[in-house]
């Protein structure tokens, strides 16, 4: 089976390509792994140290979805007609893949099939499912410091996912749990600073 890196190097850069792409035009290349492929995908850009507004709360809903679909058991993902097929710049996915891609590199080089019952099982799939949804759920938060983090934890997991790789996963689930206490404190830290740290994060959203 060919590596995701591979398979995208191939298809945004090789191959001649129109001006826009979709998702599910992007589906296509997964086959049989759908889930791991599509959700490594839509949390690919919110894990880059890339400026890109709005871009987590676009790809946080069908990542958010899919999550739900992997809790209950689907075996094939399914997203709405109008996520599927909305355009995407190609020079976007382009800029976001030449960032991202040695970093899958890295972590195709220790990827391997072990302890797959994280990545196969009802109670495994349940499991990777609530924290992937719940890390969709704090990239919807348009507060600074609530959407990278989960981002990298969503990509660190799915990639486990879609190598069968449970040790990766466990890794991933690792900085989900990070993630969520990053976010929580956060809320804390705004229920408890009131107008002023307010006021600070305003002034450094408007740099």
């Amino acid at each position: 089976m060919a590596r995701l890196s591979h398979e995208l190097q191939q298809y945004f850069f090789d191959e001649n390509r129109t001006p826009e792409v979709t998702l599910a035009e992007i589906l296509l290349l997964a086959k049989e792994r759908a889930f791991g492929f599509l959700l490594v995908i839509l949390s690919l850009p919110s894990a880059l140290p890339i400026p890109a507004p709005g871009y987590s709360i676009f790809f946080a809903i069908p990542i958010f979805i899919l999550a739900i679909q992997l809790m209950i058991g689907a075996k094939i993902p399914t997203l709405p007609q109008k996520i599927l097929n909305y355009p995407i710049k190609l020079t976007t996915v382009q800029k976001f893949l030449k960032a991202g891609n040695p970093w899958l590199k890295r972590i195709e080089a220790i990827a391997r099939p072990r302890f797959t019952y994280i990545c196969t099982t009802i109670p495994g799939k349940l499991t990777v499912g609530s924290a992937i949804a719940l890390m969709a759920i704090s990239m919807m938060i348009p507060i600074p410091g609530t959407n990278t983090l989960p981002a990298i934890g969503v990509f660190v997991t799915s990639f486990g996912l879609l190598e069968d790789d449970g040790a990766i996963s466990l890794g991933g689930l690792v900085i989900c749990l990070l993630g969520a206490i990053t976010s929580i404190s956060i809320f804390i830290a705004l229920a408890w600073g009131g107008a002023s740290l307010l006021d600070v994060l305003k002034a450094w959203l408007s740099r």
